[in-house]
């Protein structure tokens, strides 16, 4: 009996994957056994992770893309089965972050961000979306955030992006399902990576965060791993149109 794990043959397509979450998500996918078209803005940013997939033992292929660009992105989903053969598996983690008093955001600042962070997933989606209507499976993975839920301070156009992602989710997972195509959410709270670094090594804001957190502790980015390959599995396939928490806790406690 194969494990409910093992994503043997399989082809996914993470976003974002240079660093942090992404590399993460892409290599435990890799570990499960899929080949991994890992995407980001340069190859070159992609180097470390693309070289972590192949020494699991997988197909790795580092693509370009912008997002926010329907033609870009096309492009991209097109390589991808191109190369690849096939499409099985969208990890939409590519966003972007601004942290502002909602005030002084300026209009532009505020499109710029949802453009990256609900409607590059979005197209990607759509785009990986047709090919997976066309085959009658699929998993897509959305990376979306407990602020989707929650809301912050200094984070209105985060917080609203990715709460449109949370909605986006159940919206296409209602609307796909009847062609074996399950979309959910991973909705991350404080994950360190190398963009918090510095505002975890606060002692004082440090302290603030992890009194919300009733675990105590930040999360790792290799956490989220295995709760994507599940999503991406045999075994979450009566699961879709969820948003999943993984934040120790905090929006619970909130």
């Amino acid at each position: 009996m194969k494990s409910w794990r093992d994503l043997t043959g399989r082809v996914a397509l993470v976003t974002g994957a240079s660093r942090g979450i992404g590399r993460a998500l892409a290599l435990a996918l890799a570990e499960a056994g899929s080949h991994v078209a890992c995407a980001a803005r340069s190859t070159a940013a992609l180097g470390e992770t693309t070289a972590a997939v192949e020494a699991a033992g997988r197909r790795a292929l580092a693509v370009t893309a912008d997002v926010t660009s329907a033609e870009d992105v096309e492009r991209m989903v097109g390589q991808v089965v191109a190369e690849l053969g096939r499409l099985d598996i969208l990890v939409n983690n590519a966003g972007a972050v601004l942290g502002r008093a909602a005030e002084k955001v300026s209009a532009a600042e505020w499109r710029a961000l949802l453009e990256v962070d609900l409607t590059g997933a979005f197209l990607c989606a759509q785009a990986a979306g047709r090919r997976m209507i066309a085959q009658r499976s699929g998993r897509i993975i959305n990376v979306g955030s407990i602020f989707g839920e929650l809301g912050t301070r200094g984070f209105a156009a985060y917080a609203a992006a990715k709460a449109g992602l949370h909605a986006l989710t159940r919206s296409l997972a209602y609307e796909w399902a009847r062609y074996g195509v399950t979309v959910n959410c991973v909705a991350p709270g404080y994950i360190r990576t190398d963009f918090n670094r510095a505002v975890l090594e606060d002692p004082k804001t440090r302290a603030e965060i992890l009194s919300r957190i009733p675990l105590g502790r930040v999360g790792e980015a290799e956490e989220v791993g295995p709760l994507v390959v599940y999503l991406a599995s045999d075994a979450s396939a009566f699961m879709t149109g969820q948003v999943i928490f993984l934040d120790g806790g905090q929006v619970m406690a909130w």
